[in-house]
């Protein structure tokens, strides 16, 4: 597959163009279409999440789907830094984000893949962005049982089943981690697990072993992918890292008994300032601890909302000034919330869901003020008018 320069003009001069309307548009003689269009569309959702790949001319992706699994540019970084040594294998190697990344920390990389047109595409880019890295046609079960043992080795399982519907249980995926796991440390000291940010960690963490670190990963405020790492002959307890990419968010690590023994500080009521963790703090199930850590007070101990009268620049969360707060009852849309024609709704700990609340407060979608629906210690249903935090605004 190779890009000639009239399809690499055209790619050139439309890659911003609408791509079901630039299909049915004549192109010069000599274009190749369907790779034209196909590198466009690819060209566009990577603009944001890989952009060193994305600004590159000479580069070639693959079919929607595997652009849509690949890890960001931000979160391929971020596991790169967890790892080190001389070896390492990528047993699913997609697109090659992971790969690229990761390979750039140690002196000898083995990229696997069970999909020709994936492997022919990684020998391309890897050739063109001077990577060192070895393509191997064959699946993750057939390379480990013959390969030599590695410093790291990376995994990340296909999400989605043979319909195509998105999968969240680790047995679902394709390979089950969980059924290789054994031979998964046979073969390296420490092994990266990737996996969706929609499974159960607790549920993960009862079907795979020796797992030290679970880093939850959220990038610009959502959750993107959940990296478990496994250690040959770990036995202690599981730590977790939360981390909120490109954000000034300060990473935040913690184990399961530390949050459990933390005492969570109630509020009495909602003071100045309203904090909402971010989304890996609510994915790992980090809660309690924030009062200790942080001069917070929660608002209810099922609300994951909180509180405090002096600001907390480093919250590692969203900052609003409250504006003022009422029960909710019949009157609260004609006293509180009068001159509110448009907001961020969002409930926390609420009978309602968001469009309930919309209709019965006659709210319309808008992002100058945010309403939260919420509950207080004494079961009390409130409303929560706010603003951004001018802080919080600068950080994000």
């Amino acid at each position: 597959m190779n890009l000639n320069d009239i399809t690499q003009q055209f790619i050139r001069e439309n890659l911003n163009a609408d791509v079901p309307t630039l299909a049915l548009k004549k192109a010069p003689v000599g274009t190749d279409v369907s790779l034209a269009l196909r590198q466009i569309a690819a060209r566009q959702l990577l603009q944001k999440k890989v952009p060193q790949w994305a600004e590159n001319e000479d580069l070639l992706f693959p079919v929607h789907l595997s652009i849509e699994q690949c890890s960001s540019e931000a979160a391929a970084q971020y596991k790169a830094g967890l790892l080190d040594g001389q070896t390492f294998a990528d047993l699913t190697g997609g697109l090659g984000i992971d790969t690229f990344y990761i390979s750039q920390h140690f002196q000898q990389t083995d990229y696997v893949e069970m999909q020709t047109e994936l492997c022919d595409l990684a020998r391309h880019n890897f050739a063109i962005l001077k990577a060192d890295v070895k393509v191997l046609n064959e699946t993750a079960e057939d390379y480990l049982k013959r390969c030599e043992p590695k410093d790291c080795i990376f995994i990340d399982p296909a999400r989605r089943d043979e319909h195509g519907r998105k999968t969240v249980s680790i047995c679902d995926c394709t390979p089950d981690v969980a059924s290789l796991q054994d031979l998964l440390r046979q073969k390296a000291n420490r092994v990266l697990i990737k996996l969706s940010p929609m499974l159960d960690i607790s549920k993960a963490l009862e079907e795979l072993c020796h797992v030290k670190e679970v880093h939850v990963v959220a990038v610009a405020n959502e959750c993107k992918e959940l990296d478990f790492i496994m250690e040959r002959d770990y036995q202690g307890e599981v730590h977790f890292v939360c981390v909120n990419l490109m954000t000034n968010q300060q990473e935040l690590c913690f184990t399961m008994a530390e949050e459990r023994s933390s005492t969570t500080r109630l509020a009495e009521g909602v003071m100045k300032y309203l904090y909402e963790p971010n989304p890996a703090l609510m994915k790992a199930g980090c809660f309690k601890l924030l009062t200790a850590c942080f001069d917070v007070y929660k608002l209810h101990r099922n609300s994951n909302l909180y509180t405090s009268d002096r600001l907390i620049l480093d919250f590692p969360g969203r900052v609003f000034e409250v504006q003022d707060w009422a029960p909710y009852n019949k009157k609260v849309k004609s006293t509180l919330l009068a001159d509110v024609k448009k907001a961020s709704v969002a409930v926390r700990n609420f009978p309602l869901s968001v469009a309930e609340l919309r209709k019965n407060l006659k709210i319309a979608d808008g992002d100058e003020n945010y309403v939260f629906a919420t509950t207080l210690k004494g079961e009390e249903k409130i409303i929560i008018l706010t603003k951004k935090a001018a802080s919080d605004e600068a950080a994000h």
